[in-house]
């Protein structure tokens, strides 16, 4: 809820994602004068909120105060409060352009830039567009709030480490022109765009037609101090360790991130699976009619943020729901079908974690991301069976289904400075060893129909307190202060390796890159 002098201007439900109000009539008159603005917030989450969960309250009063009551959540990370992001005063004229869509396919020597534009304020207006490369020179021009560009031998848009000149970004001019009782207005915004296609077939993921292997993470807005705020210096640590490792991509797991975050993906060409906050969906009720109908707005919300990003090439529609209830087949073919209704040209997912002969959402995605912890929250200990049941894991999916698939997450935690020799769990040993027998199969499994591997987690992070978590999730391979585990050398070997594999570049060193 948002109030202006007192006077509600606002009222959104739902955290991660932008919205804004017209306070135009509310602070009219009293130019000069202080405005007060207001927000109350409320983190409490029910059954039908996204994320999910639950209010239970304590009625034995031989154990607890009046009145106590605690929220239960299913979902493992902390459930933050407050405002996290930037909030923005600003003016437009009374006539201004409201939204931009652009698409993009290219052929081998010429690219079409799709546009459509939308204006706000009246119907009689005149439109304008100029592409420009990264040198400033135009190369395209255009008139109307619809139409299309022809740029010929364009400089498209390349994931980090498969090509020398990676997240290449041209920007798009738009100016408006309108009379409006005799006076001449004028509205521009410069929209950064990049020419880049996917596509996905049964066995691979293709951007700009050349197959791409997601070796990237899953991280959390998460840190020291400022929690779940932004914080410039830790985003720029966070993505000077991505590119030292090797990594081409990252899941926003399990909500959107901050829209500062999601430039620097552009401009770096890291590869983004665009999570919506999803996750916990564990109960009947959190797939009714209520729910759903909250998780399309909430869908809408993440296209129109996110749909002109070259970064993201697919979205996910959920973390670990409980896909195997019977009311989950409607709910994620018709989140899905309006997913892609929304932006028929990116892939759409969601990630699981329940069998695959169980799952009644995997016929609705086009690529399957699947989640396991073999030897850890299974059969703990014994990292002789990953091999077997992680094959297993991928044939039976892949012969149900016949897409391709990623390993959405996969780990083990540890403790950093724990050493034990036998690897025992929660040793930076185990933690190792574990990956080198996922990375076993990976290694056979991406010669066919694995298209990607995600780590669980970039960073330790925090969670609700728990006999099982010691000031949180300790899966990461990097410390909560962004310090390395053992486990950080081991992936970024491997990430490099594969990089060079892939690349039809000369061989890839952390030499070439050069870091901001």
């Amino acid at each position: 809820l948002q109030w202006v002098n007192g006077v509600q201007v606002a009222e959104h439900e739902g955290g991660h994602l932008p919205f804004e109000a017209d306070i135009s009539s509310v602070v009219q008159g009293s130019a000069g004068a202080p405005c007060r603005i207001t927000v109350a917030i409320n983190n409490t989450l029910t059954p039908h909120t996204l994320p999910p969960g639950s209010i239970q309250f304590m009625n034995d009063a031989s154990k607890y105060p009046k009145n106590y009551f605690v929220q239960n959540i299913k979902f493992d990370f902390f459930n933050y409060a407050g405002i996290h992001r930037p909030v923005v005063l600003y003016t437009t004229p009374s006539v201004y352009i409201d939204d931009i869509t652009v698409t993009t396919t290219s052929s081998e020597n010429v690219a079409m830039v799709q546009y459509q534009v939308s204006v706000v304020g009246s119907a009689l207006y005149s439109l304008s567009l100029s592409l420009r490369d990264q040198e400033g020179k135009v190369v395209a021009t255009g008139e109307g709030s619809a139409g299309e560009l022809k740029v010929l031998d364009p400089n498209l848009w390349w994931p980090y480490l498969m090509h020398e000149n990676p997240g290449y970004r041209y920007s798009l001019e738009v100016q408006l022109q309108a009379q409006v009782n005799g006076a001449q207005l004028e509205d521009v915004y410069t929209l950064p765009v990049g020419i880049r296609t996917v596509h996905v077939t049964s066995t691979q993921f293709l951007i700009n037609g050349k197959p791409f292997y997601f070796h990237g993470v899953n991280k959390h807005e998460d840190a020291d101090i400022r929690g779940k705020g932004l914080d410039w210096p830790l985003v720029m640590k966070d993505f000077n360790l991505l590119r030292w490792l090797g990594a081409n991509s990252f899941r926003t797991s399990h909500y959107p991130y901050a829209e500062e975050i999601m430039d620097l993906c552009d401009a770096y060409g890291i590869v983004v699976i665009d999570e919506c906050p999803g996750v916990g969906i564990k109960t009947a009720e959190s797939f009714g009619n209520k729910s759903l109908q909250h998780h399309l707005a909430v869908m809408e919300e993440l296209v129109r943020r996110d749909k002109n990003r070259p970064s993201v090439v697919m979205w996910s529609v959920a973390n670990e729901p409980a896909s195997h209830l019977s009311p989950a087949a409607y709910y994620f073919k018709t989140v899905v079908a309006h997913t892609k209704a929304l932006d028929p040209t990116r892939p759409v997912t969601f990630v699981t974690d329940v069998n695959y002969a169980l799952d009644l959402g995997a016929p609705y995605v086009d690529v399957i991301c699947v989640n396991s912890y073999f030897s850890w929250y299974h059969d703990p200990g014994h990292l002789e069976v990953i091999p077997l049941q992680l094959m297993t894991q991928f044939e039976n999916w892949y012969k149900t289904y016949q897409k391709p698939i990623i390993q959405s997450e996969y780990g083990a935690e540890s403790v950093p400075g724990l050493h034990s020799d036998p690897p025992l769990m929660f040793t930076e040993e185990y933690q190792k060893a574990l990956l080198r027998e996922y990375h076993s199969v990976f290694d056979k499994k991406r010669k066919e129909y694995v298209i990607g591997e995600l780590i669980w987690n970039f960073a330790d992070f925090m969670t609700n307190q728990g006999t099982t978590r010691v000031l949180g999730n300790k899966k990461g391979i990097f410390t909560r202060q962004r310090q390395p585990k053992s486990a950080a050398f081991v992936l970024k070997e491997r990430y490099w390796k594969i990089a060079n594999e892939s690349s039809c570049l000369p061989p890839i060193t952390k030499s070439h890159i050069h870091f901001l």
